[in-house]
């Protein structure tokens, strides 16, 4: 169980120390190594070659995936004079063993942090009480995290790791939790209960003793955290893990994924990635839904490495789903490699074209792109959100496809180079005028809103119309949460820790800034209405993502929670919207609830069966960090749907952008439900067609989709349910065979 170090290396340091304003550009990136008289003929094995020198210096310079740091600490132990004050070797043993928990060496870790505990009783009086019970809590956090591996890697069911934790997730080898017990109980007798180290000790110690089936009986009353603390107040269904059953529970640290169909036969594959340096990029694909092959061996994908992120889109209409990898993130000026724009030729045939075209040409740190049509031409553009630090200016790109199969960098003169820390874009028509415009969500500044002004620049009115919160802020999305017609925002905070969770769950004030949803009223003006939706509260996402889990019309979200610190130990959030109201979380009752870092989500219909499973990428940025990606099948809900994919001929051929209506009829009463045609979240990346619930409707009395290039609305009506739907911009014929885009 993993990542937080609480006092020491606490996440906002992190970017308070890298992010800043205003900094001047920096000169293009260094001559790559080996460009002079490189054998390469193509673009392809340019990049090949280039992720793979990468991955060779990743140990020396990635300071999540590198064990330099561990080494040092260790070699500076091993040289310390005998005669060295004993705070010295205090402070290196512990420095040591965390930096060996991160590197995945358990054992060497919590022999070096036990050390630093014996050291204790003669250091104590210099250190501080504090320093001395987060001594303890890291020693804790270690044999805990040693018991996982033991039991939840080493030992996997379908259970492990999920709260409440019980059946299969109960550990066989008990020794970790019973260590990490005892060492949570003495950080609890040393320091006040508010005090962080303390709420978060009690978190953890409640939930070891769930490990061992001790939970509530055997906790120590002023220790126990309620049985009711881990109930969802609403009944809801199980969702139980299959990933193991179909080969998709890959074990890695933090990736992408996405689910879409790469070779149009009309059923869902799955891409992932892993952002470890030599982690290939991995694309399964389905037989029938019910299976899935790895087909990257003879797909052309080998040696593409790495990547945090991942978005789709058919940037060269040609019919086939192409797809770019992000890289970079949160390693400042060592973070300069270069993203790939990967083509689909067809036949599940795939070739990295960055440089060809014209992607290449500046390597930024980032985790973040989306794909529109922002200038109304018909093909596919693509902004990319890139991490401005103290010691590196990286401006954000809006590269403007031309047509070719070549992109240029506009963003300058279009006025949203941004130059932030920005962690997730969003594209949206917010004001109902036929043209995108573009959310920029920024970890430690205000936010931006562009509104486009249909000439190829962008205005940011995000001050006016106060859409600049949090500003603590990760995931971003647009939506019609509450099935208006118009587009509606939602920011996500990436502020608290475990111990705010725990605050949270308790009914304690926390210290934390909180997610805002913003409801737009379709002519450009926005309403907070975070409070009153229920989601007034800490959350830490990375990847997230939303869909109708239940099918009633009105969309969901799945938060993927976490940071990169060791400690970190906070369940996944599923919450489930009510008639477009408010959101009630039933992560506990759905078995969402899993501690283990959630990083990009996908809803996808995975099984064909007309309801939305839950696709989870997990792992944490350490390697010490892994874990297994998780499916979460769909039990059902009997509610009627419709899946609608949508092909542009004047508009981009992805129809990304494309807006939905669908008229229902139950009775004698009529609703509408509205969907755009995007991927969904900034962080994971759902299916370009649509699955849109309808709950117990009678029938279909109108299915509308309006085109924003050309301007029309393709009206049909009396349409069947529960069947699958291709339309074609143009074509008022209504398709229900599998569309099969290739040439």
């Amino acid at each position: 169980m993993h990542c937080l170090l609480i006092r020491l290396l606490p996440l906002l340091s992190l970017w308070a120390s890298l992010v800043i304003t205003g900094c001047n550009p920096q000169p293009p990136p260094p001559a790559e190594p080996g460009a002079k008289n490189n054998p390469e003929t193509t673009g392809h094995q340019r990049m090949v070659r280039l992720l793979a020198e990468y991955a060779e210096t990743a140990r020396r310079e990635n300071r999540y995936y590198g064990d330099s740091l561990a080494r040092d600490y260790y070699r500076q132990l091993e040289q310390l004079a005998a005669s060295a004050p004993l705070q010295t070797r205090w402070k290196l043993c512990r420095l040591a063993g965390v930096a060996e928990l991160r590197a995945g060496n358990e054992e060497k870790g919590i022999r070096l942090l036990e050390a630093a505990y014996n050291l204790l009783p003669k250091v104590s009086s210099r250190i501080g009480l504090e320093y001395a019970a987060e001594t303890i809590f890291r020693l804790g956090v270690g044999h805990m995290r040693r018991g996982e591996t033991l039991n939840c890697c080493a030992r996997f069911t379908p259970e492990s790791c999920i709260l409440p934790i019980r059946g299969g997730g109960i550990h066989t080898d008990q020794e970790g939790s019973r260590q990490a017990i005892k060492y949570f109980a003495r950080v609890l007798e040393l320091l006040p209960p508010e005090s962080d180290i303390s709420m978060a000790s009690r978190w953890l110690l409640n939930i070891a003793y769930m490990t061992l089936d001790g939970h509530p009986g055997q906790v120590p009353r002023p220790y126990l955290i309620p049985e009711e603390v881990f109930r969802s107040k609403t009944a809801f269904p199980r969702f139980e893990n299959v990933a193991p059953r179909l080969g998709l529970d890959r074990f890695n640290c933090s990736g992408g994924v996405v689910i879409d169909d790469f070779n149009n036969d009309g059923y869902l594959d799955v891409l992932s990635s892993t952002w470890e340096p030599g982690g290939q990029i991995r694309l399964f694909v389905s037989a029938g839904g019910q299976k899935f092959e790895d087909r990257t061996a003879d797909s052309g994908l080998e040696g593409i490495f790495g990547g945090l992120n991942l978005v789709q889109g058919d940037y060269d209409n040609d019919g086939n789903l192409d797809f770019l990898v992000l890289r970079g993130a949160w390693l400042g000026d060592k973070g300069r490699h270069p993203n790939s724009l990967i083509r689909n030729l067809g036949s599940l045939k795939f070739e990295d074209v960055t440089f060809d075209a014209g992607l290449g040409e500046s390597h930024y740190p980032t985790q973040t792109a989306g794909w529109a049509d922002y200038d109304n031409d018909g093909d596919l553009d693509l902004y990319i959100g890139n991490e401005t630090t103290k010691r590196l200016a990286s401006p954000c790109q809006l590269f403007r496809n031309e047509g070719d199969g070549t992109f240029r960098d506009v963003a300058s003169e279009a006025g949203i180079v941004n130059s932030r820390f920005t962690k997730g874009v969003t594209w949206g028509d917010y004001d109902n005028d036929d043209d995108q415009d573009l959310y920029v969500s920024n970890l430690g500044g205000e936010n931006r809103l562009y509104r486009n002004n249909a000439d190829g620049t962008f205005t940011d009115i995000a001050p006016s119309a106060g859409l600049v919160k949090p500003l603590k802020s990760f995931p971003v999305w647009t939506w019609d949460y509450d099935n208006d017609g118009n587009l509606d925002i939602f920011v996500s905070s990436y502020d608290g820790k475990t111990q705010d969770i725990a605050r949270h769950l308790l009914g304690k004030p926390g210290k934390y800034e909180p997610a805002k949803l913003y409801r737009g009223d379709g002519r450009g003006g926005f309403t907070d209405t975070t409070a009153e939706a229920g989601l007034n509260f800490p959350m830490l996402p990375m990847g997230s993502n939303f869909g109708d889990l239940d099918g009633d019309g009105y969309l969901d979200f799945y938060l993927g929670t976490g940071d990169p610190e060791y400690a970190s130990l906070m369940p996944n959030l599923m919450l489930l919207g009510r008639e477009g109201k408010r959101f009630v979380d039933v992560t506990m009752a759905g078995g969402f609830g899993h501690l283990q870092k959630g990083h990009a989500v996908s809803f996808a219909d995975i099984d064909r069966d007309g309801d939305v499973d839950v696709f989870e990428q997990m792992g944490g940025a350490y390697i010490g960090d892994r874990y297994r990606d998780l499916l979460f099948e769909n039990p059902g809900f009997g509610n009627h749907w419709i899946r609608v994919r949508c092909r542009g001929t004047t508009s981009n051929r992805s129809a990304i952008g494309t807006r939905i209506r669908v008229e229902v009829e139950t009775g004698a009463a009529r609703r509408s439900i509205y969907r755009s045609v995007t991927s969904g979240g900034s962080f994971g990346a759902n299916p370009l067609s649509q699955l849109i619930g309808l709950g117990k409707c009678e029938r279909i009395t109108a299915l509308e989709i309006h085109w924003p290039t050309s301007g029309t609305t393709q009206r049909f009506g009396d349409v069947r349910l529960d069947t699958a739907f291709s339309i074609t911009e143009g074509n008022d014929e209504l398709s229900t065979a599998p569309a099969n885009d290739g040439k």
